[in-house]
């Protein structure tokens, strides 16, 4: 795959992308990305490019911005 842009994939082509960036592809994930999941859930939906969101999180991690709380294991709703 030459580009993970949203027009040149797949749903189930970004699934595995957002997958294999995590390190989720073998299966051993006890529940604790799940945060990081839902982060890229709008990249896989087709909503918002992987950029766009990295640059977003970035932004708000520098600025000291609200965002999400950080729990144990993901992000607090």
């Amino acid at each position: 795959m030459d580009s993970i842009l949203i027009k040149d994939t797949t749903r189930e082509q970004r699934e595995q992308i957002v997958a294999e960036s995590l390190g989720l592809i073998d299966g051993a994930c006890d529940g604790c990305a799940a945060g990081l999941i839902e982060m890229y859930q709008d990249y896989i939906d087709g909503k918002e490019e992987i950029r766009d969101i990295n640059m977003d999180f970035r932004a708000r991690y520098e600025s000291g911005a609200e965002a999400p709380e950080r729990g144990e294991c993901g992000y607090k709703q």
